[in-house]
């Protein structure tokens, strides 16, 4: 017998004062059984970052051609592909090739960063991609905090996210390591 998605509620409020978005936003996400909490926030913190209009969560590990997230415009083409974790240099080009830009927000740690080193050299060609590493501790304790139901009030300023869970705060502090090139 399968194991089943666990179902999880979001109710974020975000005060993004980088890019003046103030929105409440409700997410119902479903964390499939080979996916960890750390991922599960990870997809959460890259929400946070983009929020706004055409924002999409996509369900990538059940249909592995799409995005863990995407803005897509109203007839329905990508135009901001966001993968999380550390995905194939190959999928990563696809992705440039269906979409305006790409981010991919790694979440590990060393061990990012050791993926990063493997394939940096065959993505430094794509000039719309950009990396941005969620910290490992920060993502850890925010995972930690994790429940069926949760009520984040999140805050952006400078680039850093204020992440309040109720019970904690967190400061998560995104590191660019490729910035999308102009």
């Amino acid at each position: 017998m399968a194991l089943k998605s666990t179902v999880f509620k979001f109710q974020l409020q975000i005060a993004d004062l980088d890019r003046h978005y103030y929105a409440d936003h409700a997410l119902t996400l479903a964390r499939h059984p080979s996916e960890t909490d750390e991922r599960l926030v990870a997809r959460v913190l890259a929400f946070a970052r983009i929020a706004g209009e055409g924002i999409d969560m996509s369900s990538a590990l059940c249909e592995p051609d799409e995005p863990d997230l995407c803005v897509r415009t109203l007839d329905g083409r990508i135009t901001h592909w966001i993968d999380v974790g550390q995905p194939e240099a190959r999928r990563v080009l696809k992705a440039a090739g269906r979409a305006d830009r790409v981010t991919l927000h790694p979440y590990g740690g060393s061990t990012s960063t050791l993926w990063w080193e493997g394939v940096r050299k065959e993505l430094l060609r794509v000039r719309k991609l950009e990396v941005i590493a969620f910290p490992e501790a920060a993502v850890k304790a925010l995972a930690a905090s994790v429940a069926r139901t949760c009520q984040w009030q999140i805050t952006v300023q400078d680039g850093t996210m204020m992440v309040s869970t109720g019970t904690d705060c967190v400061s998560v502090e995104p590191d660019t390591w490729r910035p999308i090139a102009h």
